[in-house]
């Protein structure tokens, strides 16, 4: 085989081998989890240094050496031996700080490095999708704001009802991603650190490494926890924190990933009528057959990703129902899988998503010819009322647009022509006396109601304050490669 091609001898994971950035990637790398370990060696000798323990600056400043050159072959060899990947990481770069080689994970367990790094991990997670969903939001704010008062079929039952406006509808949408980018930001500040609390969390190994000072072991616990930069530690623990945890976090990205599947299936949908359509290449190729399509493939992506999304929470709510009293070890391959493929997933969608929201084509005359099509229909009441104000009966004006509507509605149903109740009821001398008004009563700024207004109040009052934490960051632009 050429050089690298054995890595086309196994399966990768599309999640990251397609479609993550390269921040989320390095995020749940191996580098990053190892190199992390190390760290959380390094802060625990430091602290118990400074407690009293007998740990030397010169053992310190050996493991601060070696926190970033690790061995990984040296690594996967120990943990063939020893089938345990902490003990294995512990020999491997004990091998290379001979001098701390004593002092390294003194007092720990192996969650004192497996979960605090894990806890770490998801708070940087947060970190790096909290700005994309902020901008996400902006784009889509942005656009609310330029199309507010853009008449355009609303539609129930997916069937054409009371007009409503291009930037109304997508207030509906940002709603959704401002609810998500609560849950997420609360996620990420309820997060705390696991700590030092040795085999059952009870800290005894702790307790007797000081010789019984209580105080000692809480100051360990708050050195650590800083270091690690929490302000807080979960106060009790078993041997892992509460997996409960995991559910609060993925069920927050599993919520965005509903809140994305409604909105970019909405977009399909309006990209089927021609009103709406994502950014699109000037050399792309829609189909391989037909080449005048535009398949909306983004929104297609977001869409098969988010169901990915929403059904990986299945995984830690089963995962913090069976972990039974302190712990059991049936989380980790499970933990190994759905924790990782959440943020990832979310990663890909948020990048996609905003991609997509920085392009959106709006076609003005298509969505006018659309409400043109219905809204002799929706006006027949304001036809009535106008006519009853010019000395007209209810019930004889209401008959005769009845019995016109069902004539026009052979027409567009039967024949398949064009909605003519307007020519129908300009031919009418019934309706002379309101000929002059139709134009008015046929404006569709009239049937908006006052969705220009709540356009221009939600975005003021809800979205935009959401966004200030994130001004520094709005200005990445989204390019996708595939």
């Amino acid at each position: 085989l050429a050089a690298g091609a054995d890595e086309y001898m196994k399966y990768r994971s599309p999640l990251v081998s397609r479609y993550a950035s390269k921040e989320m990637a390095y995020n749940f790398s191996d580098r990053k989890k190892f190199t992390t370990w190390r760290k959380l060696w390094i802060y625990l000798a430091k602290a118990e240094k400074v407690l009293g323990l007998p740990i030397t600056d010169a053992q310190i400043l050996e493991m601060e050496s070696h926190e970033m050159d690790i061995d990984f072959a040296m690594a996967a060899e120990e943990e063939r031996k020893l089938r345990h990947d902490v003990m294995a990481h512990v020999h491997t770069f004990a091998h290379c700080c001979p001098t701390a080689a004593p002092i390294i994970h003194l007092g720990a367990t192996s969650c004192y490095v497996g979960d605090n790094t894990d806890l770490i991990i998801l708070r940087d997670g947060f970190d790096i999708l909290l700005p994309k969903l902020a901008r996400v939001i902006d784009r889509l704010a942005n656009f609310a704001e330029k199309y507010a008062d853009l008449p355009t079929l609303g539609f129930t039952h997916y069937q054409p009802a009371q007009l409503t406006t291009v930037g109304k509808r997508a207030c509906l949408w940002l709603q959704d991603l401002a609810m998500d980018m609560r849950n997420m930001q609360r996620a990420h500040d309820d997060l705390r650190f696991r700590g030092v609390k040795g085999t059952t969390g009870t800290q005894a190994s702790f307790l007797q490494l000081f010789q019984g000072d209580h105080d000692k072991v809480e100051d360990l616990e708050r050195m650590v926890t800083e270091m690690a930069g929490f302000k807080k530690a979960y106060l009790v623990t078993g041997q892992t924190y509460s997996r409960k945890v995991d559910v609060d976090c993925l069920s927050s990205l599993a919520s965005l990933g509903a809140t994305v599947h409604k909105i970019c299936t909405d977009i399909r949908l309006l990209a089927n009528l021609k009103e709406l359509e994502e950014p699109f290449e000037k050399e792309q190729i829609g189909s391989s057959a037909m080449p005048y399509k535009r398949n909306p493939m983004r929104a297609e992506r977001c869409c098969s990703l988010a169901r990915h999304l929403v059904a990986l929470l299945a995984d830690p709510l089963q995962t913090a129902s069976v972990q039974w009293l302190e712990r059991t070890l049936d989380d980790s391959a499970n933990r190994r899988i759905s924790l990782p493929e959440s943020f990832l997933t979310a990663d890909i969608i948020l990048s996609t998503l905003q991609n997509i929201s920085e392009g959106l084509v709006v076609y003005p005359k298509v969505i006018e010819r659309h409400i043109r099509h219905e809204l002799p229909f929706m006006a027949t009441e304001n036809i009535i009322m106008a006519m009853v104000k010019a000395g007209g009966n209810r019930q004889d004006c209401h008959e005769k647009i009845r019995v016109l509507s069902q004539e026009a509605a052979a027409v567009v149903k039967q024949e398949g022509g064009d909605n003519d109740l307007l020519a129908r009821v300009q031919r009418d001398p019934y309706f002379a006396p309101v000929l002059g008004q139709l134009d008015a009563i046929l404006d569709p700024k009239t049937f908006i109601g006052r969705a220009p207004q709540q356009v221009t109040r939600f975005l003021s009052e809800e979205v935009r304050p959401l966004l200030e934490p994130y001004r520094a960051k709005m200005d990445v632009k989204i390019e996708l490669e595939l």
